[in-house]
């Protein structure tokens, strides 16, 4: 049986969550989000406590969803009360990043700039090198900060590139004269 799905989920004050038919939606300072209840799994909101409950244990699917279902509402419950970040770093030389609205201009050394336009919901601001991408929703915060990523990856010989702030990208030897 899964240990995370054991786990009950104590609700921050402000966020208001309720569960009806198979759907989970939570309310707080910063939005609204919902998220599914899989078939074999139970819900239920006591004194500001959310545990779920599986009903058919010898069922491998019902299992694995079992502490799923819980991740994603603990993923809700955070994304509403206080939102998710991933900072990204640009490394080399004239690598700079702009916001205008809500595109994301980026100069990472191609002949022509790289407009990344953000989705509803995410917002990116910059700060010297450094691009904070933030939301509610942490699935939308990390495929954002993928795809900007996905333009310029770090490069193993140098470490140019577009990188997560901490990640540790193994360095190359180059060729020996």
């Amino acid at each position: 049986m899964s240990r995370v799905g054991k786990q009950p989920i104590t609700i921050p004050d402000g966020v208001e969550v309720s569960v009806k038919g198979n759907v989970i939606t939570a309310k707080g300072a910063k939005g609204t989000l919902e998220t599914p209840l899989f078939k074999g799994v139970t819900a239920s909101v006591e004194e500001n406590v959310l545990t779920f409950v599986c009903e058919d244990l010898g069922n491998k699917v019902v299992k694995s969803n079992f502490g799923l279902a819980r991740a994603l509402a603990a993923n809700v419950i955070t994304g509403v009360s206080t939102g998710f970040q991933k900072t990204l770093e640009l490394r080399g030389v004239g690598y700079r990043a702009q916001t205008q609205g809500n595109v994301l201009n980026l100069s990472l050394g191609f002949s022509h700039p790289v407009n990344y336009e953000l989705p509803a919901g995410v917002e990116a601001s910059v700060d010297k090198s450094n691009i904070i991408i933030s939301g509610i929703d942490k699935q939308q915060v990390g495929q954002v900060a993928a795809e900007i990523r996905a333009y310029r990856p770090p490069e193993p010989y140098k470490g140019k590139g577009v990188r997560y702030v901490g990640e540790h990208v193994a360095m190359k030897e180059g060729k020996r004269a």
